[in-house]
């Protein structure tokens, strides 16, 4: 389960209503995932929160039949997978509700957000339309 500590909290209270957060760097201009107190990129600590759009492409997956860490082995098999945020970073997720089988590398997917006990984290879901 996720751990929120004093940095974190914006993050997990922004998906807690549904918006995925990314961090933007004020000096680069590039966003980054996951969210760090400086910009990977160039070292600078001018960076704040963007909401992101919540668009992606499939970049990567694997299915995962077997996980014995919980609360992962009560939903085995399922679709672990990384993925191109439109701003730029990409994001470890899962992908949901479309059989492993229809997935494409580059395929559009879109954030919804599932509970984790006292959570809700963001995974993905191929976009109906573009």
């Amino acid at each position: 389960m996720p751990e929120a500590d004093v940095f974190s909290r914006t993050y997990w209270d922004a998906a807690a209503e549904g918006r995925l957060l990314v961090r933007r760097c004020g000096a680069c201009g590039r966003a980054h995932h996951y969210p760090r107190e400086f910009c990977p990129h160039c070292w600078s600590e001018d960076v704040r929160w963007e909401r992101a759009s919540g668009r992606a492409t499939l970049y990567t997956w694997s299915v995962v039949h077997r996980n014995d860490l919980p609360p992962f082995g009560e939903r085995t098999p399922y679709v672990a997978a990384v993925v191109d945020l439109a701003e730029g970073p990409r994001l470890m997720t899962e992908i949901v509700e479309c059989p492993a089988a229809d997935l494409r590398v580059g395929m559009a997917v879109e954030v919804v957000f599932r509970e984790a006990g006292e959570f809700r984290v963001p995974v993905f879901r191929v976009c109906a339309t573009l």
